[in-house]
């Protein structure tokens, strides 16, 4: 809660004013009609109450501190009745009632000691000090009730504010993962791609003598992939920097389209043996699109590392059984080794992550014979 006087607002500033204001304007008249000790003690009451009217101003910064120092001089003070009152609720406003209560206590006992020093001649002196001690109560329990309301107030906004950070916090995380998933379809979309151009170009490079129907069809080659990765950029980076638009996402490939991607492959040069050991139209849609990422990585790799190896693919699986996926090919050696194509490497790794977020698992590396393997085994739920 907000005590320092260096951060008193307008508001702080007008109600500080009307309070000294207040006691002054209640205390002066009191002072002047009151029946107290005589001889100087009037002014003495003037002078006294006057300050005590004037430290109201330093209530909110010492609020403990004021309420102790006008302890006293509302004791004995006419005019200073009003602003210790006004110091005992500014008390209960500002610290907690293991504080308050003792001072109001205190201060109730003090109202005693005016009573006695200026006695009421319409009432009794024990109804005098009951009232006094009534109004003490009434003051404490409205400083109390302003401070539990400041703090309902206070809790409520800092809650709003933490669930508004929250929220931006998961729609912040939220893009961010869309943004993700979106980079690993343009890595594996794109490395497919452009490993195709890079095949077709090295072989026009190797082969200037080759045929002209050889030529064109590896130019034809070139361009549509090259066409095609292009527009496959550009729907990716649209979809980068646009937060939500309207335009549908394209339909991802299942299992079902592998063919069609072994086939692009054989037309590159490759030699691909595949084995489809179940219906790949009848494995479920997450599964196979997994899948096929899967099968479109490791035919890019071995076209980049391995690029006159005979690849061998595997795809078989059952539902309750799970789906499995090996792509299979001799390790290159020798000068064949160090002629592939260049990759960034994050290839696997990004295959990896989403296979596990699917709850599959994968594994990679040199096998017996030589041979380089990359498996991938994926969930197919049985229909209840």
């Amino acid at each position: 809660m907000r005590t320092p006087a260096t951060t008193r607002s307008r508001r702080d500033l007008l109600v500080d004013l009307a309070a000294i204001a207040v006691a002054v304007g209640v205390g002066l008249p009191i002072s002047l009609t009151s029946d107290g000790p005589g001889g100087p003690w009037p002014v003495i009451d003037l002078v006294v109450g006057s300050a005590a009217c004037l430290a109201l101003w330093f209530r909110r910064r010492w609020p403990l501190g004021v309420a102790l120092a006008l302890l006293p001089i509302g004791a004995v003070s006419a005019m200073g009745g009003v602003a210790a009152g006004i110091a005992v609720f500014t008390l209960a406003v500002h610290r907690p009632a293991r504080v308050a209560l003792p001072v109001a206590v205190l201060h109730a006992a003090g109202g005693a000691v005016y009573l006695a020093l200026y006695p009421d001649s319409q009432s009794p002196y024990w109804v005098s000090v009951t009232m006094g001690v009534l109004f003490t109560a009434v003051l404490v329990g409205w400083g109390m009730f302003v401070r539990a309301r400041r703090e309902l107030i206070a809790s409520l906004t800092e809650r709003a504010e933490r669930a508004e950070a929250e929220q931006a916090l998961r729609v912040a995380g939220a893009r961010l993962g869309e943004r993700e998933r979106i980079a690993r379809e343009m890595h594996d979309v794109l490395a497919h791609r452009l490993s195709l151009v890079s095949l077709h170009a090295g072989a026009l490079e190797y082969r200037p003598d080759a045929p002209r129907a050889d030529v064109a069809r590896a130019a034809g080659v070139i361009r549509d992939n090259a066409h095609r990765a292009l527009e496959e950029l550009r729907a990716v980076i649209g979809a980068l920097r646009d937060d939500g638009g309207s335009e549908p996402e394209p339909p991802q490939p299942t299992l079902a389209d592998v063919p069609r991607l072994v086939d692009e492959s054989i037309g590159a040069g490759m030699a691909v043996t595949p084995d489809y050991g179940l219906a790949l139209a009848d494995a479920p849609r997450d599964a196979g699109r997994h899948a096929y990422r899967v099968v479109q990585e490791g035919l890019t790799n071995a076209r980049k590392h391995a690029p006159r190896s005979r690849v061998t693919l595997r795809i078989a699986g059952a539902p309750g059984e799970g789906l499995r996926v090996e792509v299979r090919n001799p390790l290159p050696v020798g000068a064949a080794a160090a002629a592939g194509i260049p990759g960034a490497g994050a290839g696997l790794a990004g295959l990896g992550e989403r296979v596990e977020l699917a709850g599959g698992r994968i594994s990679h590396g040199r096998a017996g014979g030589g041979d380089y393997v990359l498996t991938a085994w994926l969930p197919w739920t049985a229909p209840a």
